[in-house]
Parts: structure tokens; C-alpha cells; sequence
């Protein structure tokens, strides 16, 4: 084991080699073949190039380095294309702050049986008034960057689970196909994470075709990674386990609170509504362009209702794609 495996246990050791085909004889001479493949692209500011940095994108990529080498030319490209996503990119911007207060991304304490870091997103707390779409994909984007420092959740990865429960259609109408692009080229095309599944539970109808909108702009390996639940939370739990899951998803675990992932990046003082002065993180992988600041709005009590059930039973009875009680797709 190198320095840079460091702090991985003997079995996420064996796990990179086998699943990722990380070597530790090789590992420098890997991130260095990526690095050298720099200077074919000089129209991208490459802002970080060390070795922990790189590794990354190889273990995103099963130590392909041309596709590790793409990936990384991509996260940066995305940045310099998008500049005012990136602008005061830290946990108290305001449009961020408001963001992860409303609990975009919620992220459990817990991982799954893999070791996968799990995140959240009740769709119907997106109060339009509040918070725009690319703020929430910006808080998701920072959240990831915290996360994804940890080098257990380079190689074990993440999972998704969105609840679309109370998502109105008006709502949905918002999400346009260039805004939803942006998020699929932020996060599929764009970022050294390792996403397991992608799983919608309680989704209306329109969600259904949303999806079909985006499908064409999602890889294979991605859609194969996408699960439309319905209320049928029995296939949710044979995918990830009961006790890794809060109640509001027929899980053991008590109830989300929004508020601990908020508090995790912006302080016990989170609730404040004065401006933040404490900053846990501030990424360093764009160039930092001070932003106007926004209108501060006080904080609003989630729209979602606290519904729990007990493990194993449904979540809602009341949906019309009660028919759909199996996966869409299985994992490879």
C-alpha cells in the first residue's frame, strides 16, 4: 500500500484492485501518464493536478487513463463553460446556503451494505420562490467535492434516491431540457464520482416522461443505473437494505432530519438568519470571482410531510404507476 491508499481499510484495498484495477507497484506511474496528457489541452486551465487529485478521476474510470484523462479535462471544461455556477462556490453563497437548508442534497450519516454514501432529494421541497434549479445543483456539485475527499467513497461510491412524493406538476414544469442537461453534464459527464444506482420512488406520471426527455442524453451505463420504484418500496429495499434507510422509506432508521448535512458544512448556527460567517469548505478547483450577493430569505419550514410507515409496507396508495413494482433495470 502506497501513501496515497492511506487510511483505506485491508478490504477497500482489495476491493480498488479487484473492481477498479487499482495496483499499488503502478499507482504513481499511472496518475503521471494522466498529467502528461495535460499539454494536449491547452485550451482548458487545468486549476489542480497533484497526485490525490488525479487518482481520483483513474478510480472513477477503472484506471483507463485516457478516460480518466477525459473526465478530468471535462471537470475542468465544465467549470470554465459554466463560470457563474462557480462564482463564491462555498457553503455560505447564499443561493447555495438556501439550498442545503431546504435539504438539497439530504446525506445519511450511514452508508449501505457496499459502503456507498447515500443522498437524498425530496423533490417537493423545491419552493420555487426560494431557490433555483442551478443553485440546487450547485449545492449538490459542493456537497459531492466535500464527499468525495474521502477516499473510501472514491472506490465504494454513491447512491441516489429521490423522492418525487407531492412533486405538482407545475413544479415539473420547471425542469426544462437545458437545465436538466446541465445537471446530467455536471454530474455524469463531469464529476470522479461513482454513482450505483440512481433510484426514483413515488414518481407521478409526467416524472415518467421527463425521463424520457433526458434519456437520450444519459450513457448506458448510467441508465442501467436508474430505477423507477414507484410506490413499491419491497424493490427499493432489495437493492439497498431496510436498516440503511430512513422511515420515510419503509426503512429502520428514524426520520430525515433536513437539517444535518446543512449543519455539517455551515455550523451549529445554520438556523441564523443573518449571513454565515462560517465557511467549512471553499473549493479550490475554480477560480474564485466574487458574485453579488443575493436577497437573504428566512428560513421556511419544509414542505414535505413526515410521513412514516413501518419497514416493508408501501409509502403512498394513492399514485397512478401502482403497475410499476419492479426496477426498470438491473444493476450489471
Amino acid at each position: 500500500m502506497t501513501h496515497l491508499q492511506s487510511g483505506l481499510s485491508p478490504e477497500t484495498v482489495d476491493k480498488a484492485r479487484l473492481e477498479l484495477n487499482e495496483n499499488p507497484d503502478t499507482l504513481h506511474q499511472d496518475i503521471q501518464q494522466v498529467r502528461d496528457m495535460i499539454i494536449t489541452r491547452p485550451d482548458i486551465g487545468f486549476l489542480r493536478t497533484d497526485d490525490a487529485f488525479i487518482l481520483r478521476f483513474l478510480r472513477a474510470r477503472k484506471f483507463n487513463q485516457m478516460e480518466a484523462f477525459r473526465l478530468l479535462a471535462q471537470y475542468f471544461q465544465y467549470r470554465q463553460l459554466n463560470l457563474d455556477m462557480f462564482k463564491n462556490f462555498k457553503a455560505d453563497d447564499p443561493g447555495i446556503k438556501r439550498a442545503l437548508m431546504d435539504g438539497f442534497p439530504g446525506v445519511l450519516e450511514n452508508r449501505d451494505h457496499y459502503g456507498r454514501k447515500i443522498l437524498l432529494l425530496f423533490a417537493a421541497n423545491w419552493d420555487q420562490s426560494r431557490n433555483t434549479f442551478v443553485d440546487i445543483l450547485r449545492a449538490i456539485l459542493l456537497s459531492l467535492e466535500v464527499l468525495i475527499e474521502d477516499q473510501e467513497l472514491q472506490i465504494n461510491g454513491f447512491i441516489l434516491i429521490i423522492d418525487w412524493s407531492n412533486f405538482s406538476f407545475k413544479q415539473a414544469s420547471k425542469l426544462t431540457p437545458s437545465i436538466l442537461r446541465l445537471a446530467i453534464e455536471g454530474l455524469q459527464d463531469s464529476f470522479p464520482a461513482r454513482f450505483g444506482g440512481i433510484h426514483f420512488v413515488n414518481q407521478p406520471w409526467y416524472i415518467y416522461a421527463l425521463y424520457t426527455i433526458i434519456k437520450p442524453f444519459l450513457k448506458d451505463k448510467t441508465r442501467k443505473r436508474i430505477f423507477l420504484h414507484g410506490n413499491n418500496l419491497n424493490s427499493l429495499h432489495q437493492l439497498i437494505h431496510p436498516e440503511c434507510l430512513p422511515s420515510e422509506f419503509g426503512g429502520t432508521l428514524p426520520p430525515y432530519d433536513m437539517g444535518t448535512w446543512a449543519r455539517s458544512l455551515l455550523g451549529p448556527d445554520y438556523n441564523d438568519e443573518n449571513e454565515y460567517t462560517h465557511t467549512s469548505y471553499n473549493a479550490i478547483h475554480v477560480k474564485h470571482v466574487p458574485s453579488n450577493l443575493e436577497r437573504e430569505s428566512s428560513p421556511k419550514y419544509m414542505k414535505r410531510s413526515q410521513s412514516v410507515v413501518e419497514p416493508g409496507t408501501l409509502m403512498r396508495e394513492d399514485h397512478r404507476d401502482n403497475e410499476n413494482t419492479q426496477p426498470l433495470l438491473a444493476l450489471d
